[in-house]
């Protein structure tokens, strides 16, 4: 009989997603992809989160995690001493959980408090304490109530951090009792999976994406040709309704199946292997082009915990601007950027500098106009002396994305994608692809390795020049992608 290996409420959530995950991280882990930057980083934001946390029970007792056995042991010992517990360690038959804090209430009964890095309450934050409060209560503890500590992303930094203000603790008692029933079952049916010598076949489905991406995705979605059903833009309701079918490609979609009319153009790129151009609509964008033109590109970083007063959780704080100019239809660009130095609060100088090579007039040319637009804004309510320049900066904008949003070019390689890593290679056959750091996530880590001093100093040089070459190319990209429009759309007159 297999060896009954350990489940953790990690795995009891991955479980929950797909028995094929579980076992597979249980029994082969090298299949298990590193997890990337992102989740890494919402991973250490979860842990700067529980630290502040733990600031709020002065006389709780931190129980060290990194030793298994030692964890187990001291808290069966400092159970007794009913005072807060941080990172007690619960372990009955092989199912075992770690409790963020276990806070003391009453004579015998204990309030389960589990902190989370989110802004808001989500089923597997449920999920999570109901395991919590399985292991507790088959441990012999009496859970009185079960907690939730998010972080108030109103909470504005002034000097130091204020921890009371900055999270937000909800009772979920109602929650996790919902979310408890059957989970005895539940739990056997994953020792029985992981027991198994053989892994689980699982189908693809929904669970691949909820409640966050499996890094099993690849492997299993394999299989699918490229440009598949699953590229299809908009909502994948209608994917899975063909992949039920058995319809995987593009061109095997029934004529008699209903698709709006983004997708009937995908379906239509896909079988004639050419580009849908409208040129008219394509004109009619460009026409609103007003020289010069400032193309312009933003890089920010934000975190759980505000770096500077003034700042919201999460807010986003621009740090680098990438601007290139074009004074007419034949003027060979001029680049400005700036990239901040040092750890201070980059916001005013950001500012001033962008204001001194900004115009007052000539479109402001960005790729997804939502993002600069609320970056700014909250710049003026920041700085109230740039709130007229800001509205109009803001009254010139051009959203270079609109186009490709709408379709009016739209070629097959896109794969129902719009973002300009999609388009820039499609139309101009230059791709992130040979960047160190290549999107705006990696963009914004690297930014934040510089100003925690957690590079060295060797690696703040190429971290800086990596960076000005991401950006650069962001908004020379922009210019190429305009260029390649103008040139589809030659002759042309609306």
């Amino acid at each position: 009989m297999a060896r009954k290996r350990l489940l953790s409420k990690s795995k009891y959530l991955n479980g929950l997603q797909c028995h094929k995950y579980l076992w597979v991280k249980l029994n082969e882990p090298d299949r298990v992809p590193q997890f990337d930057a992102s989740t890494q980083q919402r991973f250490n934001q979860g842990h700067l989160i529980g630290e502040f946390a733990k600031k709020q029970f002065p006389d709780g007792i931190d129980i060290p995690a990194c030793k298994f056995t030692d964890n187990l042991k001291q808290t069966e010992e400092l159970l007794k001493k009913c005072k807060p517990l941080f990172e007690a360690g619960i372990m009955v038959g092989n199912a075992f959980s770690r409790i963020d804090i276990l806070k003391p209430v009453g004579k015998d009964e204990w309030d389960i408090i589990e902190v989370k890095s989110s802004t808001r309450i989500k089923n597997i934050h449920i999920d999570d304490v109901s395991f919590q409060r399985y292991c507790c209560e088959q441990y012999g503890l009496k859970i009185r109530n079960c907690f939730l500590m998010t972080v108030n992303n109103e909470y504005v930094r002034e000097s130091d951090i204020d921890t009371a203000g900055l999270l937000t603790m909800t009772k979920i008692t109602a929650g996790v009792d919902r979310a408890t029933n059957g989970i005895r079952q539940r739990v056997d049916s994953m020792f029985t999976t992981i027991g198994s010598e053989k892994c689980p076949d699982v189908t693809i489905g929904k669970q691949c994406n909820s409640p966050y991406e499996c890094p099993l995705k690849e492997e299993c979605w394999s299989f699918l040709p490229e440009n598949n059903i699953f590229d299809m833009y908009g909502s994948k309701k209608e994917a899975f309704e063909l992949f039920e079918q058995g319809i995987y490609s593009f061109k095997d979609i029934p004529d008699d199946f209903p698709l709006s009319g983004r997708q009937e153009i995908q379906k239509g790129c896909e079988i004639s292997g050419k580009p849908r151009i409208d040129k008219k609509s394509i004109r009619e964008f460009l026409d609103k082009l007003k020289y010069p033109l400032y193309y312009l590109d933003f890089e920010t970083f934000g975190g759980a915990i505000p770096l500077f007063d003034g700042v919201r959780p999460y807010q986003q704080i621009p740090f680098q601007f990438s601007l290139h100019v074009v004074d007419d239809d034949n003027a060979t660009a001029r680049h400005h950027s700036f990239l901040a130095d040092g750890t201070g609060d980059p916001r005013s100088e950001f500012l001033a500098s962008l204001k001194k090579v900004l115009g007052n007039s000539g479109s402001i040319v960005v790729y997804s106009q939502s993002f600069e637009k609320r970056v700014l804004r909250a710049l003026a309510a920041m700085f109230p002396e740039y709130n007229d320049w800001v509205e109009n900066l803001n009254d010139r904008v051009i959203d270079l994305l609109a186009p490709f949003r709408a379709f009016h070019y739209y070629d097959s390689r896109q794969k129902g994608s719009a973002s300009i890593k999609k388009v820039l290679p499609v139309l101009t056959g230059t791709s992130y692809d040979h960047l160190d750091i290549s999107d705006g996530m990696n963009a914004s880590l690297a930014f934040l390795d510089i100003i925690t001093n957690s590079a060295q100093t060797e690696e703040r040089v190429k971290i800086r020049n990596d960076l000005e070459r991401y950006c650069a190319l962001d908004t020379e990209g922009m210019i190429w992608i305009v260029d390649k429009l103008k040139e589809l759309t030659k002759g042309i007159t609306v």
